[in-house]
């Protein structure tokens, strides 16, 4: 499948990204809309995938800085979130290829380690993209997790 990954810098962007999220996390899995979008949408980076068509496929959130800081309690770390693929875009390497962009863009804001917060049904996939698991399991919006993270 086909597909552009870009940084979502417009208003038109934005909007795309949150409505992947909406479809995947609200209606699929049932997150409250409350939960879903946050005071760290308004500084992190967001990847945008979209079709040959313009249509979004795919999206994911990195929060850097002193946001970052604030929640790892690691200097250098960074966390990618919010990692969303629209159904009939599953199974075509899009999610990886988010996350490979979400780990560049922690890069170019100086992250060395990254942290993210798998749903336990995902964790095959980021173990496969070079994540470890660490800590309990632990219930974010009624879904199990566990904290992984990797060098980058």
């Amino acid at each position: 499948m086909g597909a552009e990954l870009r940084i979502a810098l417009s208003e038109a962007d934005l909007e795309l990204t949150r409505e992947v999220r909406h479809e995947v996390f609200v209606v699929e899995q049932g997150v409250p809309v409350e939960l879903e979008y946050d005071e760290y949408d308004a500084t992190s980076v967001h990847v945008l995938a979209v079709g040959e068509d313009g249509a979004a496929l795919g999206t994911g959130r990195l929060i850097h800085g002193a946001e970052a800081l604030a929640m790892t309690g690691r200097q250098g770390r960074v966390l990618l979130g919010r990692l969303a693929v629209r159904e009939a875009a599953r199974g075509t390497g899009l999610g990886a290829a988010l996350v490979r962009r979400l780990e560049e863009a922690g890069r170019e804001h100086g992250g060395t380690e990254l942290e993210l917060h798998a749903q336990v049904q995902a964790l095959g996939f980021y173990e496969r993209l070079g994540y470890l698991a660490e800590g309990p399991v632990y219930q974010d919006a009624g879904i199990p997790h566990r904290t992984m993270t990797r060098t980058l």
